[in-house]
């Protein structure tokens, strides 16, 4: 009786690759590479054999025909993203950029997360002179090795890599600096140099060229840190007059709220987001009582975005909204919304992105024992009061009745920004978003 095993060995293409990998592991190269070229007189589109012997080539200098070999490997296997890479860094020392890059990015499309096939797409372009774009596939290189625990440093690196990767880390730091600061200078050239010292300096932090002055330890900003303006978690209600507005038209706000909650449908999403929520959540929410921990959201704007259906559902409050001075930066701000806050729902310590801009909570629905603590101020809301607090410092909120709890939310400027800084802070938040976008 044959068994699997004598049908693998009667197989004359398979006995060439037994023959071929046995070889390579007794390091026997030039045997591995005559089985290979025999399995392919049998086989000729063996992708394994093709990418083996085309590596040969490369080693001898022979890079046409190693070319040839893996072009021949594409045709046979076209969805093969290590054929296309390799592909692509056999075109780069022919001389052939634009192949190359063809290749390399349709690698990236079928599997973005190989990091090395970015890198040497970062080379490419660089080599064409197109330095922004190679800056930002350099940093998308950078930020997938990293986000799985490469090119940390030297050790998590491997070293034919190491010149690359610190070359592609100081090519992304110079072309970041050289970016923003164009998109600063016509503000600098209109208001005067002066007057954008604090912005400056703020994009310096932010580069990690200087340190953050932070005032206060219990400060600190994931993202962006705005110098010299005061430290303080809660704002007097002075400093924003516009605010007396809203709570002039609270009833009216409150009014489409109620018909928001008591309507047929369901409108609320989860604030942190419908595919991250219980990830998030986990780490973000707790409950304080017997019912799961909720915090849900009714947005009529969410990273700038306007939802029309919900602003159509509320037209005063979403009226009103608009003819506020909030925060307006393309793809990251206003963020205006209905926050709700479930029975026994505790959202932990955290701290937000910048303090370029302030978080004004308009209490619509507060049930008792509901609170908001900021840098360790508990403050209590009063429906139909307005707060605003600097949510770099770290806060967390707490609804422990058996009622749900709702503020309408918005984000106003830092009242001890300049215009000009506003100006500023919002063209460079702008390109920095889009310096960062991860690259196709």
């Amino acid at each position: 009786m044959n068994t699997p095993m004598d049908h693998q060995a009667e197989d004359p293409v398979e006995r060439r690759r037994a023959q071929a990998l046995e070889a390579l592991q007794r390091g026997d190269v030039l045997l591995a590479e005559q089985a290979f070229a025999r399995l392919l007189e049998q086989l000729p589109d063996d992708a394994e054999a093709l990418q083996f012997l085309a590596s040969r080539e490369l080693e001898r200098g022979h890079v046409t025909r190693a070319v040839e070999r893996l072009r021949a490997a594409r045709l046979a296997h076209p969805r093969d993203a290590a054929i296309l890479h390799q592909l692509g860094a056999a075109q780069v020392l022919a001389g052939d950029p634009g192949g190359a890059e063809d290749s390399l990015r349709e690698a990236l499309r079928l599997a973005p997360g190989m990091f090395v096939a970015r890198l040497r797409l970062g080379v490419v372009l660089e080599q064409q002179g197109r330095s922004r774009e190679a800056a930002m596939v350099y940093l998308g290189a950078i930020n997938a090795a990293q986000a799985q625990r490469r090119w940390l440093s030297d050790e998590t690196t491997a070293p034919g890599l190491r010149d690359a990767v610190k070359h592609a880390a100081r090519h992304v730091a110079a072309t970041r600096r050289e970016l923003f600061d164009a998109v600063i200078e016509p503000l600098r050239q209109r208001y005067g140099r002066a007057e954008l010292a604090r912005v400056d300096q703020c994009l310096a932090i932010y580069l990690h060229e200087l340190p953050p002055p932070l005032p206060d330890p219990r400060q600190r900003p994931l993202f962006l840190y705005f110098p010299g303006v005061p430290s303080q978690p809660l704002y007097p209600r002075e400093r924003f007059p516009e605010h007396a507005r809203l709570e002039a038209a609270v009833e009216a706000i409150r009014g489409e709220l109620r018909t928001v909650l008591a309507g047929a449908d369901d409108p609320l999403e989860p604030f942190l987001g419908a595919t991250t929520a219980e990830a998030e959540a986990a780490r973000l929410l707790e409950s304080t009582g017997a019912q799961e921990a909720g915090w849900d959201a009714f947005f009529f704007y969410r990273h700038g975005e306007r939802y029309d259906d919900n602003c159509a559902r509320c037209p005063r409050t979403s009226a009103l909204l608009d003819t506020l001075p909030l925060v307006r930066i393309r793809d990251h701000a206003p963020e205006t919304l209905y926050s709700v806050l479930r029975p026994g729902t505790h959202i932990l310590p955290h701290r937000g992105v910048t303090n370029t801009r302030l978080v004004t909570h308009l209490p619509l629905i507060v049930p008792p024992d509901c609170a908001l603590r900021v840098g360790g101020q508990t403050h209590v809301w009063e429906e139909g009061r307005c707060i605003t607090f600097d949510d770099t410092f770290e806060h967390e909120a707490w609804n422990r009745s058996g009622q749900t709890r709702v503020v309408l939310i918005m984000d106003s400027w830092n009242p001890d920004l300049t215009e000009a800084e506003r100006l500023a802070v919002t063209d460079l938040v702008a390109a920095i978003g889009d310096f960062n976008r991860p690259a196709p």
